[in-house]
């Protein structure tokens, strides 16, 4: 049974989202467990929506995290950062999108777990022009 749909495409939140991870080259978007999940092409998954998922009660962003990054961020400001569930165990971070948001600092975190997931040759390449969205998305 598919999960249903647990994000508006028209909230700022998951626009603003969108805008900082697609613009990461070879980036896209997928829907899994009725949210937002964003992968690079021959790498993984590095970071996933969280629009009340199970209840948490927010609305955020799982991101891939470098080693001790979801310790140090948890420790700073425990109602802005936490473990999420599932990802947690392995050093994923959860940064609430719906609580004083800082986007320079959530988008540093999303291209840290963007590094962790690219492949070398992507890691590398230079930088791709943002792709534009069609309309209608």
């Amino acid at each position: 049974m598919a999960h249903p749909r647990k994000y508006d495409d028209s909230d700022p939140a998951i626009l603003k989202l969108r805008e900082i991870c697609l613009a990461l080259p070879e980036v896209f978007e997928k829907e899994a467990w009725g949210e937002c999940t964003f992968r690079v092409t021959g790498g993984s998954m590095f970071a996933m929506t969280d629009n009340n998922h199970h209840g948490s009660g927010h609305q955020a962003v799982w991101v891939k995290a470098p080693a001790m990054v979801q310790e140090i961020l948890v420790n700073s400001d425990p109602k802005r950062f936490f473990v999420p569930p599932y990802m947690g165990k392995q050093g994923w971070v959860g940064v609430r999108i719906d609580y004083k948001v800082k986007w320079d600092q959530t988008a540093a975190i999303l291209k840290d777990g963007y590094l962790l997931s690219a492949p070398k040759k992507v890691r590398v390449a230079k930088p791709a022009t943002p792709r534009r969205k069609k309309a209608g998305l």
